[in-house]
């Protein structure tokens, strides 16, 4: 008997329903979006189960959908769009932007599969299908030149519904994606009409001028003659992908045990998780005492500058701060030694070290290579369970779950979600190698945390 598959019924794309002459511009991309031209686009999307009202039609919902999905690209119309290059002379450089003239628009695609919602949720491991709930599989940003830098895929299993969510990485950072979503999903809600159209009014509309230092040029080019220079999509081995829950209730305990261990009460409660999952994760790579070993994560700078950004600038506005240790001093001091290492890296990360970060590298461009961005012997920590993620109901309900496509995954991969309980409960997606995961999901002291018994 063949496994199941995920089947394409239909596809189409959507366009703004309102375009105002300043969409219809081009929009050049900042020194925090341009660096990302290697990564995937994001993946994330939300499971629900299936309305039992009988009255429930997907093809009226899927309409609703496309509706509002127009409607809301009205405030987010670059997402509309697809990148461009113009080569340049002299001296030899590219410049790559937003262009919406000739866009079909955002990729809307119906799906099914012949699976219900527990076969996805009751698995120790996520299931190696929920890759095919998203479009652009592998794609990396740069491929948004032919392909949409957005792509919705509603896939109707047996019993639940699943939106999926790709959007360009250079075009967004996850405080922006989820700014969208949220936007798509309060429009969807609102079901505000005049003369028949649905009127686009979000509460948080996004703000779209990219952010560039004072007395910088806002066209910034690329010092390369053809994209194989710098162009970078590595194959990644076979990865195990697990959530696990931590309740907020853990997570309090686990924050006043890192406070208490370093005599303070800066360590946050994501710091002290962090360090957890950090010397779990080295551990179960039986590494050597002398080697070192790092975890990153990442940040968002929109409230670290000063004046700070606003919270709906629309673009990339992140940063990765990384604490460093070897594996036998992790080993040999507690998680709020870690915590406090991982909370040095972030307090230093202020207004004059984003400035000076991005004046360098306006000096000196750079693409970041992802087969050269992640350490073997490290862990990262992505994502933030501060996203309102469990707010986009569609009219469906609550979702039951939050879970994401292959990208942006290697050996050491952290993803954070809220839990969908709320107060301050988080889920970890964790990607290790399958040898790796063996001896993690073992750890005594990790499942301490997981299991509350702290």
């Amino acid at each position: 008997m063949e496994p199941p598959t995920v089947k394409i019924v239909s596809d189409c794309f959507v366009k703004p329903k309102f375009v105002s002459e300043e969409a219809k511009k081009p929009i050049y991309l900042s020194p925090w979006d341009l660096p990302m031209i290697n990564a995937n686009y994001i993946q994330k999307g939300l499971l629900f189960p299936r309305p039992e009202n009988q009255d429930f039609s997907i093809t009226t919902f899927l309409e609703e959908l496309k509706d509002s999905l127009s409607a809301t690209l009205t405030h987010f119309h670059p997402l509309a769009a697809r990148l461009a290059t113009v080569k340049q002379e002299n001296p030899p450089s590219l410049i790559v932007f937003l262009n919406p003239k000739n866009s079909p628009g955002v990729r809307f695609i119906h799906s099914s599969v012949n699976l219900t919602v527990a076969d996805i949720l009751t698995p120790v491991d996520v299931p190696v299908i929920v890759q095919s709930f998203f479009d652009h599989h592998k794609a990396i940003d740069h491929d948004g030149h032919e392909m949409s830098l957005l792509s919705i895929q509603v896939t109707e299993l047996t019993d639940g519904i699943f939106i999926g969510c790709s959007m360009n990485h250079m075009v967004v950072d996850g405080t922006s994606y989820w700014l969208f979503f949220n936007s798509w999903s309060e429009v969807f809600r609102s079901k505000a009409y005049k003369n028949g159209d649905l009127i686009p009014i979000i509460s948080r509309p996004p703000v779209m001028q990219r952010w560039i230092p004072e007395g910088s040029d806002p066209i910034i080019t690329l010092p390369f003659t053809h994209e194989d220079e710098f162009i970078d999509s590595p194959n990644r081995p076979l990865l195990r992908e697990r959530i696990f829950h931590v309740s907020s209730a853990s997570l309090s305990k686990l924050k006043a045990k890192a406070n208490s261990e370093c005599n303070t009460t800066k360590i946050s409660s994501l710091q002290a998780l962090s360090a957890v999952v950090w010397r779990c994760v080295t551990r179960a790579r039986r590494l050597q005492a002398d080697q070192k070993t790092g975890c990153s994560l990442a940040f968002n700078n929109r409230h670290r500058l000063s004046p700070p950004l606003p919270e709906t600038y629309f673009g990339n506005s992140i940063y990765v701060v990384r604490g460093v240790a070897t594996a036998g001093e992790l080993h040999d001091h507690g998680a709020g030694w870690a915590a406090w290492r991982l909370h040095e890296a972030v307090v230093n990360h202020d207004d004059k070290a984003i400035r000076e970060f991005v004046s360098s590298w306006i000096k000196n461009p750079f693409v970041l290579k992802m087969s050269q961005l992640f350490d073997a012997n490290s862990v990262q920590m992505g994502s933030s369970p501060r996203f309102d993620m469990y707010g986009n109901e569609f009219g469906l309900g609550k979702g039951v779950a939050v879970l994401s496509g292959y990208a942006n995954k290697f050996d050491g991969k952290v993803t954070l979600y809220e839990g969908r309980e709320g107060g301050g409960s988080m889920d970890l997606e964790v990607c290790l190698l399958p040898e790796n995961m063996a001896a993690f999901e073992c750890d005594e002291e990790f499942m301490n945390v997981v299991n509350g018994l702290l």
